[in-house]
């Protein structure tokens, strides 16, 4: 059975519509005068299950059901949508969503079948597993947090799972659908010393199915939670001011992501208000930087064989040797902006209108190595690690807080700080990145991007670099 038929099946079985139904939907829509119109359909169900002190604290379970209707004419868009599978509903949300056009003469569309790449299996995460396997497996990691150092005192533990199935039909001929696999594994530890209490945290995840995750390195996931918690301990406050600072490989790129990433996105450049706007062709980065937006890593959790449009999915050159190749586009900016989508219109769900966001987005290797980087600096910081931060489209100003971080001192990492925020502009930044490692990798598995109210999975990724300034605002003067 193929991927379309399995996924008909799930969602039309206790339901009056059917694909043939859709599809004369999609041609009904188009007896009004539009430029496009699509009906997306989910239906999926999300658990959550988190341990304390070895006790489940939190569990939940949530269905998801339902489909969107949008219509778009010029800069107009139409939207609708209803919480159930009933041909009522679908045609109700037609008539809402249609009311941005006049009538016009039916037309015929010829619809093709997406056909999915293989870069995760399509099946469910968690189909025929037992509470009580989940339940032990997040026990088992807070007795090796507790296991290793008798400083831990507490172990906080989280699964999440999502199972999700899609269906596309839209009038420039899509007729695609996905089952979606999602899971997500975090451990937070506290530990105290001397009365004073700290904490770290590590996860991983990805579209795995249950039995890749039980496969997992979990006792190295433990043991990086808690030598986060510890070296925590004996943190020195920052240093403050500009100085060079190495970020590390790998989750280090959410700061690629936010200060340099949400600005590529086709909708801020089409209006203008990004700073990248209207730069295609120019020098925007150092000539050591390349930044791609790949959708296609196999069992990343930003990737998707198709977007929330039908459109396949495909590794973007964002750019290239320091210049600015193009943007990430859905369909709609890209047709005002006369360019081709490039599979990045997504949605957080049914109720929710697609826009440009990133998938995988990550720097490319360099040629330098990661030791041959922290010997360079004579004074600076080393920030392998990030929490929260903000950032500001339109100028590229960005505040981030380092989670974890140390100085570099005489080209050696030396102490663990606290404290490291690190401010600047994500356009100047990449102009200033002299040093480029060999080690690029993604993040483990733990992101989520926001824009406009909406959440949807992604990683990010990059390779050990060097950025000979940038202002530090740690907690000394």
């Amino acid at each position: 059975m193929s991927l379309l038929n399995t996924v008909e099946s799930n969602l039309f079985a206790e339901s009056d519509l059917s694909l043939d139904y859709l599809k004369q939907s999609i041609e009904t829509l188009h007896s009004n005068i539009l430029d496009f119109s699509d009906i997306y359909l989910q239906q999926g169900c999300m658990e959550h299950w988190q341990l304390e002190d070895g006790l489940v604290k939190d569990s939940s379970f949530n269905l998801v059901k339902g489909l969107g209707v949008r219509t778009i004419d010029g800069d107009k868009t139409g939207f609708a949508y209803a919480n159930s599978f009933k041909k009522l509903e679908l045609d109700n949300a037609i008539k809402a969503a249609s009311s941005i056009s006049r009538l016009g003469q039916t037309r015929k569309v010829g619809f093709t079948e997406a056909r999915n790449k293989d870069i995760f299996q399509h099946q469910s995460t968690m189909a025929k597993i037992e509470q009580i396997e989940k339940i032990q497996l997040l026990q088992k990691l807070d007795k090796k947090a507790r296991q290793l150092d008798e400083k831990v005192t507490q172990a906080i533990v989280g699964l999440s799972a999502s199972d999700e199935s899609i269906l596309i039909v839209a009038s420039d001929g899509t007729l695609a659908a996905d089952i979606r696999p999602m899971i997500r594994l975090n451990i937070t530890v506290l530990v105290e010393s001397n009365g004073k209490r700290e904490r770290g945290s590590a996860g991983l995840g990805g579209r795995y199915l249950w039995s890749d995750l039980i496969n997992m390195d979990f006792e190295g996931l433990v043991q990086q939670a808690v030598v986060q918690a510890l070296r925590n301990l004996d943190a020195i406050d920052a240093p403050a001011g500009s100085m060079p600072v190495v970020l590390g490989n790998g989750w280090s790129g959410v700061l690629l992501h936010e200060a340099v990433g949400h600005g590529l996105e086709g909708d801020f450049n089409r209006k203008g208000s990004s700073a990248y706007s209207n730069k295609i062709g120019q020098k925007v980065a150092s000539e050591l930087c390349t930044v791609v937006d790949d959708g296609t890593v196999q069992n990343m959790r930003g990737s998707i064989t198709v977007d929330d449009e039908g459109t396949a999915s495909q590794s973007n050159v964002l750019i290239e040797n320091g210049i600015l190749k193009g943007y990430m586009q859905d369909k709609h900016n890209a047709h005002l902006m006369g360019v081709s989508p490039t599979g990045n219109g997504r949605r957080e769900s049914y109720a929710h209108l697609p826009m440009p966001r990133m998938t995988n987005t990550f720097m490319l290797s360099g040629d330098s190595e990661k030791d041959e980087i922290i010997a360079s600096v004579k004074k600076g910081i080393y920030a392998p690690n990030f929490a929260g931060g903000q950032v500001d489209i339109t100028s590229g100003n960005f505040v981030f807080s380092a989670s974890e971080a140390y100085l570099i001192e005489n080209g050696k990492i030396t102490a663990p700080i606290k404290g490291a925020t690190l401010i600047g502009n994500g356009p100047r930044v990449l102009q200033r990145v002299s040093m480029v490692a060999n080690d690029s990798c993604l993040d483990p598995g733990i992101g989520v991007c926001g824009k406009a109210g909406q959440s949807v999975p992604v990683s990010v990724g990059q390779p050990t670099l060097k950025i000979d300034e940038l202002t530090v605002g740690g907690t000394e003067s």
